[in-house]
């Protein structure tokens, strides 16, 4: 990552912090799961992008999925046995609305194989920052839609900032992808045999 990504990223997450400044009820368990989820996906993509765009490799997104949903499915099982289970078997029975379960399944699939065609054409950084503006997206409709959900000037200010380092961050992937194409550009063809050489 180059000095200038790092600052624009360095960027993003001061915003993300400012953001967050003021939250009275912060439960530091939750906190703690919210980070070591941040990293698990990071490192979830970035091993994406390995498996879709790195030579040797470069596997299209189906067969993505094909290698790395069971893989997916045993981290989640393994936790689930602790976790969730036994709130389940308290309850006395175990109720799956097959409708639910299909459409839950569904999105999930689109979701994932959505986010492999963006990585196979861009980058897992891309997919972070896209994840980012995503959280304001949300964060915004909610305080329009919800009354008891409010935004300080401070929270404001912080999302200000984020939005700046997401604009240099596009116009940075912006300016690196005219580079590259005007790199790309095909140059005057140099014959292998001089044109001078008499046929024999």
């Amino acid at each position: 990552m180059s000095c200038r990504m790092l600052l624009i990223m360095s960027v993003i997450s001061f915003g993300v912090l400012v953001a967050s400044y003021g939250e009275l009820e912060i439960n530091w368990v939750g906190v703690v799961y919210q980070m070591g989820g941040v990293v698990a996906e990071a490192l979830r993509l970035i091993f994406m992008e390995i498996l879709v765009k790195r030579k040797g490799l470069k596997l299209n997104p189906v067969s993505v999925m094909y290698y790395v949903s069971p893989c997916s499915a045993l981290c989640l099982f393994i936790p689930w046995i602790f976790l969730e289970k036994p709130k389940i078997d308290s309850q006395g029975t175990w109720n799956f609305p097959p409708v639910v379960l299909a459409l839950n399944s569904l999105c999930t699939f689109a979701l994932n194989l959505s986010v492999f065609l963006v990585i196979s054409h861009t980058s897992a950084l891309t997919i972070r920052v896209a994840g980012v503006v995503k959280d304001w997206v949300v964060v915004l409709v909610s305080a329009l839609l919800f009354a008891d959900t409010k935004l300080t000037v401070i929270n404001l200010f912080g999302y200000g900032v984020a939005i700046t380092g997401v604009a240099a961050y596009n116009n940075s992937k912006l300016k690196k992808e005219a580079s590259r194409s005007t790199s790309d550009e095909p140059e005057d063809s140099i014959p292998l045999v001089s044109s001078s050489i008499s046929d024999k």
